[in-house]
C-alpha cells in the first residue's frame, strides 16, 4: 500500500498499518519534505517501524518505483494531484490498483474527473477509483489473480474492500 501525503502523516497512515498486519503487506508514505519526515515519525509514536518513508516526487515515485502498487491513498491537497491521478491511469500497471483520495471535499475537481470513480462522504470525503490492468496488443489480459468484493456494513454503513482469490467454477457472493 502506498501513501502519498501533502503534509506530515496521520491516522490514514495507522488504518493502513493495521489492515497490512492482516494481509502481510507494507506500507509505504512518499512525503515531500524532509520536515514532514520528522514529523511524520513524532505522529506515528511506535507504529513508526511499520511504515517505509520516501522523500520526493509523488509523480515520479508512482510511476517508476510503485507501479505494481494495488492500492495507492492520495491526499487532494497535494500540488498537482490531477496529474498525478491522471499519469497513474495513463501509465501501464501489470496489476489492477484502487486508487483512494481522501479530503476530497477540500477540492471540487472531483465533480469534473473524468475517471469513473465512487465518492463516499467519509471524513473529509473519500473518491475510490478502480484503475484496470493495462491489455496486450493481442487483446489477451493478464493472468486473474482473485476478485474485487465490496461488502456494505448494514448497521454501521462501513463498506469494506476486500480482493479474494478466484477460484474456477465457485461463485462467491457478498
Amino acid at each position: 500500500m502506498v501513501v502519498a501525503c501533502a503534509g506530515a502523516a496521520h491516522s490514514t497512515i495507522l488504518a493502513l498499518v493495521a489492515a497490512t498486519q492482516q494481509s502481510h503487506g507494507r506500507v509505504i508514505c512518499i512525503l515531500s519534505s524532509k520536515q514532514d519526515h520528522h514529523l511524520s515519525k513524532t505522529t506515528l509514536g511506535i507504529n513508526v517501524g511499520h511504515v517505509e518513508f520516501v522523500t520526493g516526487d509523488v509523480k515520479n515515485f508512482l510511476i517508476n518505483y510503485y507501479k505494481e502498487a494495488d492500492f495507492v491513498a492520495i491526499d487532494c491537497n497535494l500540488e498537482n494531484y490531477e496529474a498525478i491521478i491522471c499519469s497513474i491511469h495513463e501509465n501501464t500497471r501489470p496489476n489492477n490498483t484502487i486508487v483512494v483520495r481522501y479530503n476530497a471535499f477540500c477540492k471540487e475537481s472531483w465533480r469534473n474527473s473524468p475517471l469513473c470513480s465512487e465518492l463516499l462522504p467519509i471524513g473529509e470525503g473519500l473518491l475510490l477509483t478502480r484503475i484496470g490492468a493495462k491489455r496486450n496488443r493481442n487483446g489477451s489480459g493478464l493472468k486473474m489473480r482473485g476478485n474485487w468484493i465490496v461488502k456494505v456494513d448494514k448497521c454501521t454503513g462501513e463498506e469494506h474492500v476486500f480482493r479474494v482469490g478466484s477460484s474456477v467454477g465457485r461463485v462467491i457472493r457478498a
